[in-house]
């Protein structure tokens, strides 16, 4: 163990650390932290929407209500790539040490940039159109389409690519520098008029390019080419299987594995929980037949890391109500309220399960095989798509399960929790009575 946390420490680490701390990663990361308040706000006008009772869902719609549920989703949770490309471009800025606010709106204004209209408004109605064809309209508007899931890799690139070129400029002092006797409000929007002008024409010649080369938008070749293969990827038994080991792995070593993985999955994650809920919204349902993805933000957040990395509230129970040590007992009451809402840090540097030989056995594969078995579970229709919902992560189990899923959903978080006591048991067992003969062995020394 010690050969293998030195070569783990010294080996793999420093590349690991170095990759999740670059600028772009970082970016990316903090820029869609931006987005989560709105989420979980869409979140819950999505439910209201779509209430899981009907009883109750037809009561909103006789009464009017559904339309105004849907209206206040579709401005938050349904614009999710705004929030996505303004934040990474921000973020981007203000790690580089630059004012982060005109970095932000330089990138929403690229990204509006490259998409265009594929519906028409004629006559005060819908008309589906071709992307190359060019009716007469009444006005133009922003297709919502491409502001929620569809439009989020686009989203990402754009803030990347506006955060670095926006930041060269000001590093090089390419800028309009105006006297000091200016306010600093009209001087910093001057500073970003020359990186902000590069930027807008840089991205019209990409989407002058598309347009007369491709006869779509950046957006669509984006989302058809890029998108839609890495949501391919990610949503398969062996992007599920490598997620789920990868964090129980990361924090064995002390290392955040939960903020890793995250920081790189959770765009496609989220797009795949969007996509999710707009069919939801929709349809009241998510299938495969409708576009429905499997593996979202909320399987990984209600059987991956339900009760903390590892899912240890199995473990939690044990060391509450079974153990003999007095080290475990004391840890249990410390442990046991946190663990009810997703915090294990406890159970994880207190046990510890860091570094434990004993305990990396269940650690590694009790959220490995939760999220495998929900997968196929859900693959073969006895387990329902999860609707896309996202509930804040502090949420308790079974009262999440329920939310994102119905109460089969609920039903069966319910059983892999109990399971996690029984995946736990021989191993925390031995290592209770390895602590209490210690205890023991001690207690007698001190007597004598």
């Amino acid at each position: 163990m010690k050969f293998m946390k030195t070569w783990f420490n010294e080996k793999v680490m420093p590349g690991m650390m170095k990759f999740v701390n670059t600028r772009a990663i970082t970016a990316i990361k903090n820029g869609m932290l931006v987005s989560l308040p709105f989420i979980m706000i869409g979140s819950v006008f999505l439910l209201l929407a779509s209430f899981p009772v009907p009883a109750v869902a037809h009561w909103m719609d006789a009464t009017g209500l559904t339309p105004y549920w849907n209206q206040a989703y579709n401005a938050s949770f349904g614009v999710m790539a705004i929030f996505a490309v303004v934040g990474i471009a921000y973020n981007w800025a203000k790690d580089a040490g630059f004012e982060p606010l005109p970095a932000g709106m330089t990138a929403l204004v690229s990204f509006f940039l490259i998409m265009r209209p594929t519906t028409a408004v004629l006559n005060g109605t819908k008309t589906v159109i071709s992307a190359n064809q060019a009716p007469t309209m009444l006005g133009g508007f922003i297709d919502r389409t491409w502001l929620g899931g569809q439009g989020m890799i686009a989203a990402i690139l754009v803030g990347l690519i506006t955060g670095w070129v926006y930041s060269w400029f000001l590093k090089h002092h390419i800028t309009i520098k105006l006297p000091e006797q200016v306010p600093p409000a009209v001087a910093e929007s001057f500073i970003a008029l020359i990186p902000a002008f590069v930027i807008v024409c840089g991205f019209l010649i990409i989407y002058i390019f598309f347009d007369l080369v491709a006869h779509q938008t950046v957006t669509q070749w984006i989302y058809t080419t890029i998108q839609t293969p890495l949501q391919g990827l990610t949503d398969s038994a062996g992007g599920v299987f490598l997620v789920g080991i990868l964090i129980p792995f990361l924090w064995f070593f002390g290392v955040h594995g939960s903020t890793i993985v995250s920081g790189i999955m959770s765009p496609l994650l989220q797009a795949n929980a969007l996509q999710n809920a707009t069919i939801f919204k929709a349809h009241g349902v998510v299938t495969q037949a409708l576009g429905g993805h499997i593996f979202t933000q909320s399987l990984l957040d209600q059987f991956g890391t339900v009760t903390g990395a590892g899912m240890t509230f199995g473990l939690a129970i044990y060391i509450l109500f079974f153990s003999k040590s007095a080290q475990l007992k004391g840890i249990g009451k410390l442990a046991f309220i946190p663990a009810i809402f997703n915090i294990n840090e406890p159970i994880l540097f207190g046990m510890p399960v860091v570094l434990n030989p004993i305990m990396v056995v269940p650690f590694m594969f009790m959220p490995t095989f939760s999220m495998l078995s929900t997968y196929f579970l859900i693959k073969i229709g006895i387990l329902p798509y999860l609707n896309g919902v996202q509930v804040p992560w502090t949420t308790p189990p079974i009262v999440s399960g329920f939310l994102v899923g119905g109460w089969k959903v609920m039903v069966w978080q319910a059983i892999i929790i109990a399971l996690s006591f029984f995946v736990y048991y021989p191993f925390v067992h031995k290592q209770d009575m390895i602590l209490y003969k210690q205890e023991k062995d001690e207690a007698a020394g001190i007597k004598a």
